[in-house]
């Protein structure tokens, strides 16, 4: 079995050299004063890219092992949620992180209510980026999603492959690993003009979800696939 952060003990931080890792003012916090982790207690450091080494705590962290990389499982998946409401995209963020999606996308769709200026998509960005960092530490993840800023559906299908991306709806089929892009709509659902795109649908319940339930829902379904064809 593929060694991994999570067979270790202590908790697993971020740095930006694996060589000679030190601690952000806010890690070590989180660290020394909510987790309460002692000089010389056992942690994981990683780089975000899924590179990793096992560690101590001592001042900054003293590695005790080799550098180990967790090779990125294929296909690469993604999920993309039209804008919702309040924290929602939160929780997506965090519990798609957790899940091992490896692209989180927001958009803007035709019955989009929300609506983020370029202030707000930039301060929104940021705290989803944080959000992804903190929910893939708390998982023991070695390798950070990447959330990308907020696009117009139009624009995000013409740059997709084509074929490897679908529409979560009610009436379409089940969810297939070689369709790796699930997109899910808005609060309103998709206008017609966006279901009239030639674009297969996929089913994730037998009933109508929340935007925010959809995504996760969506996001475990592609990852269970992904997980039963790799064993």
């Amino acid at each position: 079995m593929t060694a991994h952060p999570a067979d270790h003990p202590g908790p697993l931080v971020f740095v930006a050299d694996l060589d000679a890792p030190e601690l952000s003012d806010d890690d070590r916090h989180h660290l020394t004063r909510v987790l309460r982790s002692r000089p010389g207690a056992p942690l994981t450091v990683a780089d975000g890219s899924g590179r990793w080494r096992t560690a101590t705590l001592d001042g900054d962290p003293e590695p005790t092992g080799p550098i180990q990389v967790l090779e990125p499982p294929r296909p690469r998946l993604t999920v993309g949620i039209a804008l919702v409401k309040g924290e929602k995209p939160e929780l997506v963020v965090q519990k798609l992180t957790e899940l091992g999606i490896d692209r989180i996308v927001l958009f803007r769709a035709a019955r989009s209510v929300v609506r983020w200026d370029a202030v707000r998509a930039e301060r929104g960005l940021a705290r989803l980026r944080l959000v992804a960092r903190s929910a893939a530490m708390q998982c023991h993840r070695p390798d950070l999603p990447v959330v990308e800023e907020v696009a117009d559906l139009g624009p995000f299908l013409a740059a997709a492959p084509p074929g490897e991306v679908a529409l979560a709806h009610r009436d379409g089929a089940p969810v297939r690993l070689d369709q790796p892009t699930v997109l899910v709509g808005p609060e309103g659902g998709w206008a017609p003009a966006e279901l009239a795109l030639d674009l297969p649908c996929v089913r994730l319940a037998g009933h109508i979800l929340r935007a925010e339930t959809a995504a996760i829902t969506a996001g475990a379904l592609l990852a269970q696939l992904r997980d039963a064809a790799s064993r």
